[in-house]
């Protein structure tokens, strides 16, 4: 499969993707996706160790570019497409992945707390798309998919700025679409619901685990691997015609109402 997206560029070249956030979780899962399809892949995150590590443990150098930096950073950003330019000398797809949350009530939340998520969820995409899509355009078209979440589609507790700059992002998903569609780039959103990543690992207890499985109609947990499969399908030739959509990878957590668990469970007696 890799030789046949290959033949379809002009030059012969690899296709090369960006992907933010990359050191770890989906991005990591998003980045492997790619290599594996012969496409040569950047990883930009603002954990340089961690950034080193996972780069030499992908063990694949003449593939794979590290991008130290922060998202929100716009000085930052436009120096490391720069940089991947200079490289690689193309790109094909974004993947705007890296993200933040702070769980607390709204009252809360402090101004700084607001600002930095905002920053990274929001921000971050805006000024990597901006500096992408001429690079994109340069090649013959492109691909943008911005990671959301399924908590931009539907309030959750203690998420008051994860949601909100998670909700911005669908918008500004369309907004790109429709204002890069005459540069040849398609952009969309994956609003991946829970997902078994190492964070989730971290602060979901046991209940709240439960809780979920209960909430999702599949009746478990997302993988990493399933948001990658997702991502990749929006940037290759198979989306072709699909542009300023979001698509829930939840389990159908998104579809479910309330009392639907209580249902199922009556149902199955």
């Amino acid at each position: 499969m890799a030789q046949d997206i290959q033949s379809e560029i002009p030059d012969g070249g690899r296709r090369v993707a960006l992907v933010t956030g990359a050191a770890r979780g989906i991005g990591l899962a998003t980045a492997r996706r790619f290599l594996a399809e012969g496409w040569r892949v950047a990883l930009l995150d603002i954990d340089e160790e961690r950034l080193a590590r996972t780069v030499e443990d992908l063990a694949d150098p003449d593939a794979v570019l590290a991008l130290p930096g922060d998202v929100a950073d716009a000085a930052t950003v436009f120096a490391a497409f720069e940089t991947l330019s200079r490289r690689f000398g193309r790109l094909d797809a974004l993947v705007n992945n890296a993200g933040t949350a702070v769980f607390k009530p709204i009252l809360e939340t402090t101004p700084e707390e607001w600002r930095r998520v905002l920053d990274v969820n929001l921000t971050g995409p805006f000024l990597c798309a901006q500096a992408a899509a001429p690079l994109m355009s340069e090649a013959g078209g492109g691909a943008v998919v911005n990671i959301t979440s399924i908590s931009g589609l539907r309030a959750s507790t203690l998420r008051v700025a994860y949601g909100t700059s998670k909700a911005a992002l669908a918008h500004l998903t369309r907004q790109q679409a429709v204002e890069f569609a005459g540069l040849g780039v398609r952009v969309n959103a994956i609003a991946p619901g829970p997902v078994d990543t190492a964070m989730a690992k971290e602060v979901h207890s046991p209940e709240i685990r439960a809780d979920y499985h209960d909430a999702i109609p599949l009746n478990r947990y997302g993988l990493e691997e399933e948001i990658a499969e997702a991502v990749f399908f929006l940037c290759s030739e198979k989306s072709a015609y699909i542009t300023g959509q979001t698509l829930a990878v939840d389990g159908g957590f998104d579809a479910a109402g309330i009392g639907l668990p209580t249902l199922r469970r009556d149902r199955n007696r």
